[in-house]
């Protein structure tokens, strides 16, 4: 199937030729009818005598509706341009025209209708000499006359010729139908249609509602009224969808494949064909969508646009900017950033400068080049990168991130340098976090850091953090001497843990305590009670020379201490196996040290 718009000023005829073309009513309002003007979109199609199918969306051609107008040409890669004979090229004409070229649909017919009532020669001429310099300059014309009938069937023959031009597109797009219909079935529940611009739909595909990224269920498929297991862009298509009401999804909204496309609410754009000065709030319509947007300016012809809603979008498409008081079409665009960094004071002219090497064409590698880092799949829903395609030269890959090889290499310099400050900042704690470590690169990813770390000799990562191999915490030179003291108590007694207020008078406040727990200098019992590494050990082996089972009193009094250290420390015995209750008074020791420790002097 292949789908062409048609376009023209009001009354030229473009419904009546529709319906001689078709054999059916593209008008669907009775309004419409009764008054002989198209106002919405319009539907209908018909085989060529090569057999290929094409669908036509008719537009108004009315000034007060340019938006279901330009909802109605955004997603076709086609146009019919139709010029009455007995009129001449008008002001709407030439709107429509300006739209079609904004938009680059470079394919299609000028057709001279109302050939009985007027010189189609001449109209053809003047029509002419308005596309000359357009895209449309060099397409085939005919002349026919829909009520006569003469010149339809050449009209035919021209658009088997038009549809043959026409490139199938790329079969790894994804999926986005833009809606351009809404309504109920009874017994079906909501309805869509649209034309399937890009990708492919089947039947029970879930598809994502993207304005509000909901998930949603395809149904039922038809095209053309005819129910389809698939369907193939470039195509118009009916889904009857499961997970929506018609209060969820409007003209202009789209339903997409997941994971392919990203919301978009800020882009970079380059102007196509700006007149005069562009206004700061203006219309931006893509597809079927009609978005208010803010512009500012950026270059010449580059700006920003923050748009009123988000929209699925890539990076490489046309849109149109249209003045909502005129009612004019201000200019075209192509998408140059769907995800821009924001502009920092001053940073106009900087970013400017940076747009004017950018196409709009997919650019992977540049890509990464001015992002540095980003995640694989942002370049998939940017529209850059095939979910399948390889990274670009350029990248290291970790993951689904890519990383420009130039910042890894400074990532991994500028780590060592990092864990360096740190250790010598915190003695005590020479091993940084992981995320402290991220946050100081500008590491958008812990995991990041750990590829980093792999790749680099002579760094270790472990419960206390990264740090270059051999270096472990140290204590300042009072807490050293104050922690001495302690150990050299403890030593001679080695369950008489100190007080607290003896830990303070010393100094030796949690995070020295920790330093030393840390580094295997003591075993810390609870909060307050600290004893000497193999004081489990000692006391284990003590324990197991009481008559079995003991009282805390027995124990206590065989390891020479208080209630206060004596309580804490069974209590750690015993979830550590080596002691155990035998009811609420007594205990027994478990197992005690095969290599007990040497003998104290006590």
């Amino acid at each position: 199937m292949h789908v062409i718009a048609t376009a023209g000023h009001v009354d030229h005829g473009k419904s009546t030729l529709l319906r001689a073309l078709t054999d059916m009513e593209p008008d669907r309002w009775a309004e419409e009818r009764e008054r002989g003007m198209t106002i919405d979109l319009g539907y209908a199609w018909t085989v060529l005598p090569s057999g290929e199918t094409v669908a036509f969306v008719d537009v108004p051609g009315h000034h007060r509706f340019i938006t279901n107008m330009l909802a109605g040409l955004g997603p076709v890669p086609a146009a019919m341009l139709v010029v009455a004979a007995d009129e001449g090229w008008c002001r709407q004409t030439g709107e429509h025209l300006a739209a079609l070229q904004a938009l680059d649909v470079r394919r299609g017919l000028l057709v001279i209708s109302r050939a009985d009532l007027g010189d189609a020669d001449l109209a053809a001429e003047e029509a002419h000499d308005y596309l000359a310099g357009t895209v449309f300059e060099d397409v085939e014309t005919i002349a026919v006359s829909a009520v006569t009938g003469d010149g339809i069937e050449g009209l035919r023959a021209a658009l088997g010729r038009l549809v043959a031009q026409i490139p199938a597109p790329p079969p790894s797009l994804p999926a986005r139908l833009w809606v351009d219909r809404v309504f109920t079935i009874r017994g079906a529940g909501t309805v869509v249609t649209g034309t399937l611009g890009a990708g492919d739909i089947a039947t029970g595909d879930e598809l994502l509602l993207a304005s509000s990224r909901r998930p949603v269920r395809v149904r039922k498929l038809e095209s053309l009224k005819a129910a389809v297991e698939r369907s193939t862009a470039v195509a118009r298509v009916a889904v009857n969808v499961r997970g929506l009401t018609t209060r969820e999804i409007r003209r202009g909204d789209a339903l997409i494949a997941p994971s392919r496309w990203a919301p978009v609410e800020c882009m970079d754009v380059r102007l196509v064909s700006a007149g005069e000065k562009v206004a700061s709030r203006l219309i931006l319509h893509i597809g079927s969508a009609a978005v208010p947007v803010r512009v500012r300016m950026l270059g010449a012809d580059t700006a920003r646009l923050a748009l009123a809603r988000p929209l699925a979008l890539h990076i490489g498409e046309r849109a149109i900017l249209r003045d909502p008081g005129p009612q004019r079409i201000v200019a075209g665009l192509i998408i140059l950033d769907t995800a821009p960094p924001p502009i920092r004071r001053r940073g106009t002219a900087k970013r400017a400068s940076e747009l004017v090497g950018m196409t709009g064409r997919p650019d992977p590698a540049g890509e990464l080049t001015r992002r540095r880092v980003v995640a694989g799949n942002q370049l998939v829903a940017m529209g850059v990168l095939g979910p399948e395609a390889e990274p670009p030269g350029n990248a290291v890959a970790v993951g689904d991130w890519l990383i420009h090889q130039q910042q890894w290499d400074g990532w991994r310099a500028e780590l060592f340098s990092v864990i360096d400050q740190w250790a010598a900042d915190q003695p005590m704690a020479p091993g940084i976090p992981r995320d402290t470590a991220a946050q100081k690169l500008e590491i958008p990813d812990v995991r990041l850091v750990d590829a980093l770390i792999a790749q680099a000799e002579g760094l270790v990562s472990d419960g206390g953090g990264v740090h270059r191999e051999g270096v472990s915490a140290t204590l300042p030179a009072q807490a050293e001497k104050a922690l001495t003291v302690i150990i050299e108590r403890l030593t001679v007694e080695p369950f008489t843990a100190p007080e607290s207020r003896d830990l303070e008078n010393l100094g030796l406040g949690p995070r020295v305590l920790a330093t030393a727990v840390g580094s295997g200098r003591l075993l810390r019992v609870t909060d307050g009670i600290y004893l000497l590494p193999d004081a489990a050990d000692l006391a284990v082996q003590r324990l197991a020379t009481l008559p079995q089972p003991f009282t805390l009193s027995d124990g206590r009094r065989a390891l020479d201490t208080t209630r206060r250290v004596a309580v804490p420390l069974f209590e750690m015995l015993d979830r550590a196996g080596r002691t155990r209750r035998v009811d609420a008074n007594k205990r027994i020791v478990l197992s005690a040290p095969v290599d007990p420790p040497a003998t104290r002097n006590i």
